[in-house]
């Protein structure tokens, strides 16, 4: 297959917008994939818009950031509804109304305990068959996880010498010795999955297509490099010698450390990027359009050394570029792989997103320096091209106004001809009114929130990822609003073919 039919999908001919939400906005006591994810789903479909952009879904460190996953196929435990199981007799209405907080471990054991004893309405043949299919990763990752824990929340690194380096006797007595709560992780899975897919399902029925995220990094402090240690940049012990991060941008004017392992290029290319493949499958299942976070990273990555880890000491080395994404078009002829092409940006780039037809991003808050080639400004934007207002790295588009210089502000009156009363909706016309194919817009502006709703700061790990939405904001007057802005900019639901 040749470059430029690489990615020929007809899923880019039709104007179309989204809202961006991660999942987690959407938690209450008994989790996330159940009433209040289809509630929103309704919302969306009832507004017009036509795709959830959720960011990553798997498990998380402390920090709660989807970005730095314990695995890169795994989904978040915490997003199983717990209420969703009582129907399916796997807990009673009675155990959801006495639960108290820190309950939801014991409720999802009691649950696989009766899963696993043949009680409720899921069939073991659903089980085995999961775990079958999903076992290149799932084993690895449920024993990751128990040891994890065994070991009181420590890093990989710094477990007893024969489980850090998976010495086979090691893992073999181990797995042995806990095979219940080995058990009860994967059955974790399995609940999380056919949740997300039961979602998925109902989402695509409404016309709603979902568009996740691939952090082009994973976690050092993850099932998948302490199992492939092979396909990562580490020493005998494990242990990093060079990391991940950027050089100084507009997120971070020193550079960002972010202290995620490196690849080891040459291996994945040896076995035909197979680790890659099976995660690139992984979120084929999980979502409709799929977004590789730092796409740069593929022509060109930030390597800071281990032993001097100011951002300012690294250096550019060159990715794995065409030969990694023609085997991906290869393998999956229809992917629907989308590139985040913000930050410090070359030519070269440009040219291998260009070369596979890959969808770019624009994002509005970005687009008024003074520059007139300001890939920003909406007369610039391409129209196989996704356009944001803001992005959840951003402050909310209230927020940034709110913060603008008064020289500045006047530029985005001028520009988007407004006198800012009802910001942001000026800039969500703006988006709507841009060339690109898709306009995404974050939840927080659509409810016109200040930098109090904001969700993330890029270069902090505290505070982050905690803002919950308010279901009852989703208003019929929200809906008629949106759904009106849309119709008139020929991106409403109405009318899109469903692929």
């Amino acid at each position: 297959m040749g470059e430029q039919d690489a990615h020929s999908s007809t899923l880019f001919e039709h104007r179309m917008a989204g809202v961006l939400l991660h999942p987690t906005a959407l938690a209450d006591q008994h989790g996330i994939l159940g009433k209040n994810a289809r509630q929103f789903i309704d919302f969306i479909a009832q507004s017009g818009l036509s795709v959830w952009q959720t960011l990553p879904v798997g498990p998380t460190h402390s920090d709660l950031s989807p970005y730095q996953s314990l695995s890169a196929h795994a989904g978040n435990p915490w997003f199983i509804d717990l209420s969703e199981l009582v129907p399916l007799e796997l807990l009673s209405e009675q155990e959801l109304v006495q639960m108290s907080d820190g309950e939801r471990g014991r409720l999802l054991r009691l649950a696989a305990n009766r899963f696993f004893r043949g009680e409720g309405l899921l069939h073991r043949e659903s089980y085995d068959r999961f775990c079958q299919e999903q076992s290149r990763w799932l084993e690895d990752f449920a024993l990751f996880c128990a040891i994890r824990e065994h070991q009181g929340g420590l890093s990989w690194p710094d477990w007893p010498r024969a489980l850090r380096d998976r010495a086979p006797d090691a893992i073999s007595a181990f797995e042995q010795d806990h095979q219940t709560i080995v058990r009860e992780i994967r059955f974790e899975q399995f609940l999380f999955h056919h949740q997300w897919q039961a979602l998925k399902s109902y989402a695509n029925a409404r016309g709603v297509r979902l568009f996740g995220d691939i952090p082009i990094f994973v976690a050092y402090d993850s099932a998948d490099v302490w199992a492939n240690r092979h396909l990562f940049k580490l020493d005998e012990s494990g242990a990093p010698t060079v990391v991940a991060g950027v050089p100084p941008d507009y997120f971070s004017p020193d550079g960002q450390h972010w202290g995620n392992p490196l690849y080891n290029w040459d291996a994945m290319a040896a076995d035909g990027f197979a680790w890659w493949l099976e995660r690139l499958d992984s979120q084929r299942h999980l979502f409709d359009l799929i977004r590789i976070d730092h796409f740069r990273g593929l022509e060109a990555y930030w390597e800071i050394p281990a032993a001097t880890p100011e951002p300012r000491f690294g250096y550019w080395v060159p990715g794995p570029g065409r030969a990694f994404l023609e085997t991906c078009f290869q393998r999956f002829p229809d992917l629907p792989l989308i590139a985040e092409n913000l930050g410090i940006i070359s030519d070269e780039v440009e040219q291998l997103r260009h070369a596979f037809q890959l969808p770019g991003m624009a994002v509005i808050q970005f687009a008024f320096d003074g520059n007139s080639d300001n890939p920003h400004l909406l007369h610039r934007h391409e129209q196989r091209g996704i356009v944001y207002t803001g992005t959840h790295d951003n402050d909310t588009t209230l927020g940034w106004y709110q913060s603008l210089d008064e020289s500045t502000r006047g530029y985005v009156n001028s520009y988007l001809s407004t006198d800012g009363h009802d910001m942001p909706w000026p800039m969500i016309e703006a988006a709507c009114r841009s060339a690109s194919w898709l306009a995404m817009i974050p939840m927080q502006d659509f409810l016109g929130l200040d930098s109090s709703a904001r969700f993330n700061t890029p270069g902090t790990t505290s505070g982050n990822w905690l803002w919950r939405l308010d279901l009852s904001l989703c208003t019929t007057e929200l809906v008629c609003r949106i759904r009106q802005l849309l119709e008139r900019n020929e991106r409403s639901l109405s009318g899109v073919v469903i692929i």
